[in-house]
């Protein structure tokens, strides 16, 4: 895999520098890697990752906080879920870059509106997971609780938080991925700073080696969390093994 990526890279850098492909729309490799380097050195590309950095995690501990709780909750009562899950399943497809709008509306153009999307956007993956693992959790585990007594408390550490845990975490990597994408298209809409925009203003000035160089910054950042969770349900889940 790691030869095939070397080998379409240096294929990609032969035709642009041989004049066979647009350098405007294709700058060479070694051309975006300068370019990150210069964007580094200069500082505006750092103050950008830690602003996307901001409202992606605060926006995911919001929505994926919160998303977690509720279905842990529609999980366990029948009556709440009878009465939460239809509008839940009513919202969760709407595309979220149409709500944000009415977010800019009753929140303003600030950070509020921003963050808001993104915690709405990690909000339904956890919502929907969380339910989905305490559903499947087997039905001699709730019958063993009860024989025991447990309620409450203890029914939540014993049974509902280990039984759900591996599609907790399944619906966190995707409210973690699709967080970073709407944090990434909020900042080409309405953000002066952050990698979105950063992107946008190298797409209107037609500094494409600037696009492709953000947009490696968002492939390694999303490649960087992806591993961070895995390992994480590596470590939480060690009789998952490979699977």
């Amino acid at each position: 895999m790691a030869a095939f990526a070397l080998g379409w890279l240096a294929l990609w850098e032969l035709a642009a520098r041989a004049g066979w492909i647009s350098r405007l729309f294709f700058p060479p490799p070694t051309t975006i890697l300068l370019t990150l380097g210069r964007m580094l050195v200069t500082g505006n590309l750092a103050p950008a990752l830690a602003l996307t950095l901001y409202r992606l995690a605060l926006g995911v501990a919001i929505g994926a906080g919160s998303g977690a709780l509720l279905g842990w909750l529609m999980g366990s009562s029948r009556s709440v879920r009878l009465a939460l899950d239809p509008i839940v399943t009513a919202l969760h497809p709407l595309p979220k870059l149409a709500i944000f709008p009415i977010f800019l509306v009753l929140l303003g153009i600030g950070e509020a509106s921003k963050v808001a999307l993104v915690a709405l956007t990690a909000f339904f993956p956890m919502v929907i997971n969380t339910l989905a693992g305490v559903q499947q959790i087997d039905t001699t585990h709730w019958e063993a609780a009860a024989n025991y007594g447990a309620r409450g408390r203890a029914l939540l550490q014993r049974i509902i938080l280990p039984g759900s845990l591996p599609l907790v975490l399944v619906g966190l990597r995707l409210a973690v991925n699709g967080a970073l994408m709407v944090t990434i298209a909020v900042e080409m809409l309405s953000a002066r700073e952050g990698l979105g925009a950063l992107i946008w203003l190298a797409w209107q000035t037609l500094r494409t080696e600037e696009l492709y160089a953000v947009l490696l910054v968002i492939g390694v950042l999303g490649l960087a969390s992806n591993s961070l969770l895995e390992l994480t349900s590596q470590r939480l889940l060690p009789w998952k093994g490979e699977t």
